[in-house]
């Protein structure tokens, strides 16, 4: 089991290596320009016109800014959504540059996708602890009566609310934790933790998905999977500080850990 686990793990590991540093991951990200912060609608390096309307951007463009929507070349105006296509989709491009965008507490925003990024480049893979079956436990899940939302910091330095469902419980090495953790579209729980190695063997917070419980709350806290947040990748993500409540008292040497500088990524 231990060996059909680590093997498990590795995939996980290479698919994450993988998806970060693909054209439209993470590490491509070069801006997030909030629109308010431009109100003649001229963002930086961008061309065209954007501004926010109620629930979503008008763009105006001319022939000769080199825009393109849905694929073609665009002239003229175009009412833009918050975009739910993958980053690679997004229905604005310049060049081989996405444009994307995203709605934030009423607030509307453009991020910038650059294939060519300095940080793509110089990418060398993500330092992660190997596997280690101690660090995947028992947790079960016990649901608040209605979400709760708290104001937490951001990355961007901003403080923005993170909704959160209900508590996680597990035990670590005999002692009792609980992290407090919002839940996904599909189910699936989302903590933001620290721990006793957070800014010193490893990122200064980092980010969990337990699976989805089952109808008695059980499901597996597998640290092992803790992953870099994407604020670790390009200094343009929001990416939420832990809540309060979720600095375990504990040093979680598991998972992703930081960039690495060197070769392989993985280590001991």
């Amino acid at each position: 089991m231990t060996t059909d686990a680590a093997d498990a793990w590795k995939q996980w590991h290479e698919q994450r290596v993988e998806t970060v540093s693909a054209p439209y991951g993470p590490l491509a990200l070069t801006a997030t320009h909030w629109v308010e912060d431009y109100p003649e609608g001229r963002l930086p390096d961008i061309p065209g016109i954007w501004v926010a309307d109620g629930d979503g951007i008008v763009l105006t463009a001319a022939e000769g800014d080199g825009l393109t929507v849905n694929g073609r070349p665009f002239a003229g105006q175009v009412r833009l959504a918050a975009a739910r296509a993958p980053e690679a989709e997004a229905r604005v491009a310049f060049g081989e540059k996405r444009l994307f965008t995203l709605v934030r507490e009423g607030v509307w925003g453009v991020r910038v996708y650059d294939p060519g990024s300095a940080a793509r480049r110089s990418f060398r893979g993500i330092e992660a602890t190997p596997y280690d079956p101690r660090w995947s436990v028992p947790g079960r899940f016990t649901p608040y009566d209605g979400a709760r939302v708290v104001r937490v910091g951001n990355a961007d330095g901003r403080e923005r609310g993170l909704a959160l469902a209900g508590e996680l419980a597990f035990a670590l090495d005999g002692r009792e934790s609980t992290l407090r953790v919002a839940r996904q579209g599909d189910g699936a729980l989302w903590a933001v933790f620290a721990d006793g190695t957070s800014g010193d063997t490893s990122f200064r917070f980092r980010f969990l998905h337990p699976d989805a419980p089952d109808a008695q709350g059980r499901t597996t806290v597998d640290f092992n999977r803790a992953q870099l947040p994407p604020c670790a990748f390009a200094d343009h993500f929001l990416c939420p500080f832990p809540p309060p409540g979720n600095t375990l008292d504990v040093a979680i040497e598991a998972g992703e850990r930081g960039l690495s500088r060197g070769g392989g990524g993985v280590v001991a």
